[in-house]
């Protein structure tokens, strides 16, 4: 078994990647946080609200993703005018242990000069979480993520229920597994409500799809994408139970909103659906915002099961990619970790597979890069989105 040496935070938590965080806090300061970053790509990574006006969700994300654990360090990076609450970030960061800086582009000289004192941060920055005291740390500690993209008609069938075996695996070793999302889950709310950790729980999940379900009536559509249509799914339904596939069969612990941290071992599900009146469109436009949200919520890394071909990574925390169809994983194998086309093409089971999952896992936390990671993916998403605080029967342990 690997060994995992973590990066110790103050909060208890440990890291198993130790990076600069630039955050941008709103667009007009993209580009100067993207210039700060490019001479130490492996080293700082750039995140970033882009919105001008505030949203209570979007500042709750980025003060869990400047605190996530396996960040060392932030610089954060505003133009000056806009109405993101700086001084509140900065301060949640200040009181997590960690080195933080903030520059105002309108106030440190314009593009040349913020870029320069950015840089001389980061520079210093890495230094400085290169003394992070290394810890030992268990499967307990990790928290574990999986989303789905580009599905076909083999995500259900292969790479989805793959995962779920792996998830089965930590789950009972001490972990904590998020899987989502409630608006590709319409038609699985009873099965997943059988497995619930009670029946308050249960009903808070039947709750959390028919939400979804109402706000994609309101809209006029669906989850699913000519994509999926053209490869192989036909229903919003074939969809959903691919999708859940990836939960596995452990009990359901609790159910979590975007940043919510779960309080300890088990399986999540995270409901990504905005509350209240549709106002912000598609829930989630792109599958990075989805990785996005569950790191806000901790996860050290995201499984990420694609049949269709995905090549995306994220920033922060390690992609590991799943090829569900095996032609695909033929295309695109420089960008997968796992061939699951080997349980179509009947040179693997899903319990061979979902070993290898486990396995890979284990490696990528003790520091083996991910496909992404090797090829400088590290893309992110937030966008505004509102949500109201979840009730005690949504976390009964």
């Amino acid at each position: 078994m690997t060994a995992i040496m973590g990066f110790q935070r103050a909060d208890g938590r440990k890291g198993i990647r130790n990076i600069v965080a630039v955050a941008y806090l709103v667009e007009c300061a993209h580009h100067v946080a993207s210039r700060i970053v490019a001479p130490t790509p492996e080293q700082a990574h750039v995140i970033g609200f882009p919105g001008c006006f505030p949203n209570d969700y979007a500042q709750r994300m980025m003060e869990r993703l400047c605190t996530h654990p396996n960040v060392g360090a932030v610089l954060l990076v505003s133009l000056g005018c806009e109405s993101f609450n700086r001084y509140q970030l900065e301060q949640v960061v200040r009181d997590s242990g960690r080195p933080v800086e903030t520059l105002i582009i309108q106030r440190d000289g314009g593009t040349r000069a913020t870029i320069e004192k950015g840089q001389a941060f980061v520079a210093r920055a890495i230094e400085q979480v290169e003394a992070v005291r290394r810890v030992p740390m268990d499967v307990s500690d990790l928290v574990i993520g999986t989303v789905c993209g580009g599905s076909d008609g083999t995500s259900g069938i292969s790479g989805n229920p793959a995962v779920g075996r792996a998830f089965d695996r930590f789950v009972a070793e001490g972990a904590t597994c998020i899987f989502e999302e409630t608006g590709e889950l319409i038609g699985c709310e009873d099965i997943m409500a059988a497995r619930a950790a009670t029946p308050a729980l249960a009903a808070e999940l039947r709750t959390s799809v028919d939400k979804a379900a109402r706000y994609y009536a309101t809209l006029g559509y669906g989850s699913f994408a000519s994509g999926n249509a053209d490869g192989g799914l036909t229903t919003i339904e074939e969809k959903s139970m691919g999708a859940y596939a990836k939960s596995g069969q452990s009990p359901i612990s609790g159910l979590i909103k975007p940043g919510d941290i779960p309080p300890g071992g088990g399986l999540y599900l995270m409901d990504v659906v905005p509350d209240g009146e549709v106002r912000f469109g598609f829930p989630n436009i792109s599958d990075n915002a989805e990785i996005v949200e569950m790191m806000a919520s901790g996860v050290h890394m995201t499984l990420f099961v694609t049949g269709r071909g995905s090549v995306v990574g994220s920033a922060l925390a390690p992609v590991i990619k799943i090829a569900a169809n095996p032609h695909m994983y033929e295309r695109l194998s420089e960008d997968m970790d796992v061939n699951a086309g080997r349980i179509i093409s009947g040179s693997a089971t899903l319990d061979e597979i979902g070993a290898e999952i486990h396995d890979l896992v284990l490696r990528v936390a003790g520091g083996e890069p991910t496909k992404s990671e090797e090829l400088g993916h590290t893309e992110f998403i937030l966008t505004y989105k509102s949500f109201e605080p979840i009730g005690p029967s949504c976390l009964p342990v």
